[in-house]
């Protein structure tokens, strides 16, 4: 006879305990470990191996070229760069996790869809439960945003069991949960918004978007360091995760795809969110871009590439004297380890020493770039800002720098220098083995720094 055995497994990074434990030894979260029931078998412990009795299916198996992949076709939501990191929209019976900081957005972006989706075909039906706000909340903020319609429902409930009633009573074809970690259910033991109620909250209605072809869209609270809260088997349940992200002092809200079983995971959506309510913006490289009919020291354009987006920013250097014996450096929307880099690199190899200056190095308009083809816009920005000389006008630089001062190649630099070429750029600083040149544009190849500098600044010396 099988003798039952108890372990505890950590439900966010699998670590196994022999006893309870409050916080994870491994990962360090707190009431993640749960008790999972073993049983050893008797054959097992005499070196015979267990043995499982075999079942017969309900459903055979099915050749894959038998299966009706026409199941899974995308519906658009009517918002566009939603519809753009979702890889053409949301797919019917899919579960949607949507995650971000308090106050970036999620509420109004979603209010937004709902609309949408009811305006997208007659008798369409949409849901939206809130279990953080009351119904009346939010019917002022559909009248401020201009998101009321007569297929939109509210339930203000936080109740597992009430809610799949509404689901039956509305009929909708798509449900907004906001948020998952205020959902309760009752016969599941744990507080609200714990480990447990999140995993059966979640599973549930996972379940039912599976059995019923409803799409489901969960509004999911963030950590203090920026992870989804809630046990890691939250995402894995899920079909698509969403971070939805943008500063409070800007307007701009971007939302990235960090798991995506129905198309790409590196698309980037970008928004723009004011009173009025949130627009999607198509061309966001326009606001990261100062309009100015003269150029200014201290100043480069650099193509970025944000998930499959090609993205230009201009960054903004400024150097002052300095009497302090380790002047300041301040550096706002970059990497500041590469800034730093980058100045030993002008000061070893180009000789542009920066010891007695104090350096402020930032992007426009609240733009974070952290990838290294910026190098090369940096570096430009710092040594012309240095030589009180601008670069010349209507120059993009691209490069990835060494620390031995050479320019490295960087991918899809074909349409990094297409987005240029659009926005008016005539030429554009590259690698030597830069790839296919789009029409229109002038290719500069070089080979280390300061090549690219005497390319890009006039007169540099």
């Amino acid at each position: 006879m099988a003798k039952p055995k108890s372990s505890y497994r950590c439900s966010s990074c699998q670590h196994t305990v022999a006893k309870w434990v409050g916080k994870c030894p491994d990962c360090g979260t707190w009431g993640s470990v749960d008790e999972v029931p073993i049983l050893a078998a008797v054959g097992t412990a005499r070196g015979i191996g267990a043995q499982r009795a075999a079942m017969l299916p309900s459903t055979p198996a099915t050749p894959i070229t038998q299966v009706d992949g026409t199941t899974n076709i995308a519906l658009p939501t009517g918002v566009g760069e939603l519809d753009r990191v979702l890889g053409g929209g949301i797919v019917p019976g899919s579960v949607v996790l949507l995650a971000g900081e308090p106050g970036v957005g999620k509420s109004t972006l979603l209010l937004e869809v709902v609309h949408q989706w009811a305006r997208r075909a007659a008798g369409e039906r949409a849901l939206y439960v809130t279990g953080e706000e009351s119904a009346g909340q939010v019917r002022l903020r559909a009248d401020r945003t201009g998101a009321v319609h007569e297929r939109v429902y509210l339930a203000s409930e936080s109740d597992l069991a009430t809610v799949l009633g509404h689901v039956e009573q509305v009929g909708p074809t798509l449900v907004i949960v906001d948020s998952v970690q205020t959902m309760s259910a009752t016969d599941v033991d744990g507080v609200i918004g714990g480990v447990t109620q999140v995993r059966a909250v979640t599973t549930a209605l996972t379940s039912l978007a599976k059995a019923s072809g409803i799409a489901v869209l969960l509004v999911g609270h963030v950590t203090k360091e920026g992870a989804v809260a809630g046990p890691r088997t939250l995402e894995h349940l899920v079909d698509v995760v969403l971070n939805f992200e943008g500063d409070r002092h800007s307007t701009l809200r971007m939302l990235r795809g960090i798991k995506n079983r129905f198309g790409a995971s590196d698309e980037v959506g970008c928004f723009e969110l004011h009173e009025d309510g949130i627009e999607g913006i198509s061309d966001p490289s326009g606001l990261f871009l100062h309009n100015r009919a003269n150029a200014v020291p201290g100043t480069a354009v650099a193509v970025t590439m944000d998930g499959k987006r090609p993205m230009l920013g201009e960054i903004q250097a400024l150097t002052t004297p300095s009497q302090m014996p380790t002047p300041r450096r301040a550096v706002s929307g970059l990497d500041y380890n590469r800034v730093a880099m980058m100045l030993a690199v002008l000061e070893s190899r180009v000789k542009k020493y920066f010891s007695k200056h104090e350096v402020y190095v930032s992007t426009v308009a609240g733009m974070r770039i952290t990838e290294p083809s910026a190098d090369l816009a940096i570096a430009v920005a710092l040594a012309s800002t240095l030589e009180t000389t601008a670069m010349q006008a209507g120059t993009v630089v691209i490069g990835e720098v060494g620390l031995t001062g050479e320019v490295r190649r960087v991918s899809n630099i074909g349409r990094r220098l297409a987005e240029a070429q659009r926005l008016g750029f005539t030429r554009a600083v590259v690698p030597l083995d830069h790839g296919p040149i789009p029409a229109g544009i002038k290719a500069i190849p070089v080979a280390d720094l300061g090549e690219a500098l005497r390319e890009a600044i006039p007169g540099f010396h």
